[in-house]
This record gives structure tokens, sequence and C-alpha cells, in this order.
């Protein structure tokens, strides 16, 4: 088993409880963890053999782009989606961060972290 970790991938995108978030946006910030087998890719050093992590960025990106209220239903659709197109996952983790929420104090970051 191996980890791959793409670590602070940015985008400015249109979610939030409050309608001002989504028509302003903020800055969000996704980490993710992927588990998978890497013994074939170690043998072969063949990208089909492997989990292809521009793909799986591909997919964050694209889920990022479609607005939402909450963290969590961002996070759970970035997981759902590459279960549905990745294959050799064993388990993800992935974290959203909203960039200076709206919270009514100075506040780096607020996020959420959810694993399957």
């Amino acid at each position: 088993m191996g980890l791959i970790q793409i670590e602070s991938m940015e985008f400015y995108s249109f979610h939030g409880h409050f309608k001002e978030e989504q028509i302003v946006g903020n800055k969000f910030n996704v980490d993710l963890t992927i588990e998978t087998d890497m013994k074939l890719p170690q043998e072969t050093d063949n990208l089909r053999d492997a989990v292809d992590y521009q793909r799986v960025y591909k997919i964050v990106k694209a889920q990022m782009e479609l607005k939402s209220h909450l963290l969590e239903h961002i996070a759970g659709r970035i997981l759902d989606a590459l279960y549905t197109e990745i294959e050799g996952i064993n388990r993800a983790t992935v974290k959203v961060s909203k960039m200076n929420p709206p919270m009514g104090g100075k506040i780096g970051s607020v996020s959420i972290v959810l694993s399957r």
C-alpha cells in the first residue's frame, strides 16, 4: 500500500450558506490523501497501472466549480466522484477549507475532513 497526497489545491469558488458568499465567492483549499496499492506501478512504471493524480485533480476541480451551501456537501461530492471515476482507491480522505470565513472575527480558515 501507498499514499498519494495532493496538498493545497487552491480554488476560487462560490460556496456558502449566505447569498453573498455565492455571489462574491471565496478562496478554498483542498487536501486529498488516497490510499492505493502501488505494487504494480512500482514494477511496470506505467501510468495505466497507477492512480492518475492529474485525473484526480481534474475531478476535484470539477466538483469545486459546482455551488454548494456546505463544506460537508462539497467533500462528500468529491469522494463520490473519485470512487465513481477512479479505480484502485482503497481509502480516501479529503479536507476542504474555506479561507477567511465570514464568522464575525478574524479566522484563517474553517475545514471539513471526510474519509471513506
